[in-house]
């Protein structure tokens, strides 16, 4: 039989590889957070207090200065979970093809839930403030003006060097297309060549799909709905212990075989850095 995979050791290297893949290439969380894929359930602050440099005469003596540790952790609290009974009638497991799509989607869905869980954490938490002008994104004019006001409000702390994002929803992107066609000649070519770019004035930019909302999501309450978030990267851990995992298993009382995708993760916003991530208001 043409193009079979019967062997579930074969499916097994398939599903550990296609994971590993697809979450490091699809998941914005990974692009703007620490990450972290230990076993520990609970993580400590990386951040304390600034120091400050003394400028003084030439005197070749200093004082030593205490430093605040701010007492802020980031604990493992929420479990993804998508399992799916495939009935030997079926032939899914027979067929590579039929194997492979269902469970690209759901490598997908788990995929997508992380990022949901992840973007509307940083939004939600971040306690820098900002209010676009009638039409937000979408009105193309106000594109400049937002991403000056934006870059207005990191610009200076030495964390910026981490490098900026901003996370936008599909239905922003026409008016950075428009923008980006009628921004000087070089970014203009750029832009009506290649399409919709994947930075604007050195902000990297990453596209989602309806993640901003008001909603429960395991542990977590949120109320981004009209949101969007921008700030500086790394400021946030996401936490993934033994990263995402899989089984397939045979279930009493049914042909075929149970196919499930977990894991655990934690998000933290790191107590002295929540000015660093803007919380986007969208004016209609």
């Amino acid at each position: 039989m043409a193009n079979t995979i019967s062997a579930r050791s074969k499916r097994d290297v398939y599903r550990s590889k296609t994971l590993a893949q697809a979450l490091r290439k699809m998941l914005v969380a990974e692009k703007v957070c620490l990450v972290d894929n230990s076993d520990l359930a609970t993580i400590q602050s990386p951040y304390g207090s600034q120091p400050t440099t003394t400028v003084q005469a030439l005197t070749g003596t200093y004082s030593a200065a205490d430093f605040t540790l701010t007492d802020d952790a980031l604990t493992v609290d929420n479990e993804f979970i998508v399992a799916e009974h495939i009935f030997d009638f079926q032939k899914v497991l027979n067929n590579f093809d039929l194997f492979s799509s269902r469970f690209d989607e759901m490598t997908y869905s788990v995929a997508t839930a992380v990022d949901r869980f992840v973007v509307n954490n940083l939004c939600e938490d971040g306690t820098g403030t900002y209010t676009t002008a009638s039409g937000g994104f979408t009105n193309a004019a106000n594109i400049n003006t937002i991403m000056g006001d934006l870059l207005g409000k990191v610009a200076g702390y030495s964390e910026v060097f981490n490098g900026l994002f901003l996370i936008i929803e599909s239905t922003d992107v026409p008016g950075f297309i428009k923008a980006g066609a009628t921004n000087g000649f070089s970014f203009a070519d750029s832009a009506l060549n290649n399409g919709f770019m994947d930075s604007y004035m050195g902000v990297d930019l990453y596209v989602v799909r309806s993640v901003f909302a008001d909603e429960t999501l395991g542990t977590k309450t949120y109320t981004n709905s009209g949101h969007r978030v921008f700030g500086v990267k790394n400021m946030a851990t996401y936490a993934a212990p033994r990263d995402i995992q899989q089984d397939e298993k045979s279930v009493s009382g049914k042909t075929g075989k149970e196919l499930v995708v977990w894991g655990y993760v934690g998000f933290k916003l790191w107590a002295p850095k929540t000015d660093l991530i803007i919380d986007i208001t969208l004016t209609a």
